[in-house]
């Protein structure tokens, strides 16, 4: 069962979060130049797969728990991380999308696209640090 789990979240992780990710970081390039079909449809894109998202964070649980490791260091920094990374998306990334889908120039533009990349980096690196530490496991003892 172990690894049923464990291939669900893995698929759940890049089927959901990895849409979101491209999504986003291509969303304040589009706003400045592209189509406004094009920006609204990215903003769609984020939307529906940060909610798909939530089955990473089930099927991690299962995980971790049919392996003993819900008290493990590494698994606890990964889904504070998470966390951080969700509140960014739903706080940050998807808001400042909406807003932007409403503007089409001026200063106001300027900053809440320079705003919104920025915001889409720190949650695209919090993603990386998890899926890292997901891989690298500190203190594992598969020998990884």
């Amino acid at each position: 069962m172990t690894k049923v789990l464990l291939s669900l979240h893995v698929l759940a992780a890049i089927l959901a979060v990895g849409p979101v990710t491209v999504a986003a970081s291509m969303f304040p390039a589009v706003v400045r130049r592209g189509p406004a079909e094009q920006v609204r449809l990215l903003h769609r894109i984020c939307r529906v797969y940060a909610g798909i998202g939530v089955a990473v964070p089930v099927f991690g649980f299962a995980t971790a728990s049919s392996l003993g490791v819900l008290g493990d260091v590494w698994l606890l920094v990964s889904i504070g991380l998470t966390a951080v990374a969700a509140a960014v998306l739903v706080f940050q990334v998807l808001p400042g999308q909406a807003k932007l889908l409403d503007v089409s120039e001026g200063a106001v533009l300027t900053r809440v696209t320079t705003r919104l990349g920025m915001s889409t980096g720190i949650f695209n690196l919090l993603w990386a640090t998890v899926t890292v530490l997901m891989i690298v496991r500190p203190g594992s003892t598969t020998g990884a």
